[in-house]
């Protein structure tokens, strides 16, 4: 998956914002700590009393959110790569 795709993915399945004029680098960075930051609510609230349903809910969002946050570091870690690649080949 592109990280195009995958930023425009996430923002929509998870309604996060993101400003469309910074650069990939940059939104996956604000993309990753909004993720991280709904991760941590989500484990809050399970915390809470709450009815079955809506915890299996909550727990089925986490897992999401929890996947994504990995997809992202990965792919901020693959232009990370290709950004050092470029430095040493000049």
């Amino acid at each position: 998956m592109g990280i195009k795709k995958f930023i425009t993915s996430v923002k929509e399945s998870l309604g996060l914002e993101v400003n469309e004029t910074t650069k990939k680098k940059k939104a996956l960075k604000i993309l990753i700590k909004k993720l991280a930051a709904k991760k941590s609510k989500l484990k809050k609230s399970f915390n809470k009393k709450i009815e079955k349903k809506q915890k299996k809910d909550l727990e089925e969002e986490y897992k999401i959110v929890r996947i994504q946050l990995k997809k992202g570091t990965k792919l901020l870690q693959k232009l990370n790569l290709e950004n050092k690649k470029d430095e040493n080949g000049r």
